[in-house]
């Protein structure tokens, strides 16, 4: 969980330019930069603890975010990695259900929160499916490797589909039409989230 952290922050970092640009075509241009500076804050954070629990590891991921990152951006990716945590808290290691109940737990504090829905050109657009693809991995005994891979592919389609999408939250939906075919840049996260996790998820325990 310490390696996923550490190399979900340098693939957000890495893609503050491209986050940029699409949250000039979506907004105001900045969703990049203020992505990197969180998980530059992650970054430092994960590599100062020498914590092992992942629940914790987890919860120190959202404190940084939340507290470096402005806008609407800060509160819900800090929720991400926050609830996430809480759920796994006190575990060394945890297997496809933690991991589905994790994201779960997750996605349903961020719809409270921010009321968005599949359909809305939002990150929900990608973590809804990718979490209904980790339960369905749960309930059917799949490996962990093998669940990671589905909430993936699952994120990817997901992301992917709000480029045909009319933004409705956020400053994103006083564009309008304007939205239309590009890709939610809070969405596109979330498929890094996930596509980096199951690049660490080659065993039947994640630790």
């Amino acid at each position: 969980m310490r390696s996923f952290l550490l190399d979900l922050a340098a693939v957000v970092m890495e893609q503050s330019d491209a986050l940029n640009k699409m949250d000039a075509e979506c907004g105001d241009g900045d969703f990049g930069v203020a992505m990197q500076i969180g998980f530059r804050n992650v970054q430092r954070a994960i590599l100062e603890s020498k914590n092992n629990d992942i629940g914790s590891l987890l919860k120190t991921t959202g404190q940084q975010i939340l507290s470096s990152v402005g806008g609407a951006s800060g509160p819900l990716f800090g929720m991400l990695f926050i609830e996430a945590g809480k759920a796994v808290a006190g575990k060394q290691e945890i297997g496809v259900a933690d991991l589905a109940g994790m994201f779960e737990d997750s996605l349903e504090k961020i719809r409270l929160r921010g009321e968005a829905k599949v359909g809305d050109k939002t990150l929900v657009d990608a973590l809804e499916p990718a979490v209904s693809a980790l339960g369905h991995a749960a309930d059917n005994g799949a490996y962990l490797a093998q669940a990671s891979k589905m909430g993936a592919e699952a994120a990817k389609i997901g992301a992917e589909s709000t480029k045909n999408l009319i933004a409705k939250h956020g400053k994103a939906r006083y564009l309008g039409e304007q939205t239309l075919g590009h890709e939610d840049p809070g969405a596109h996260v979330v498929r890094l989230v996930f596509e980096t996790l199951s690049k660490h998820c080659s065993a039947d325990v994640v630790t």
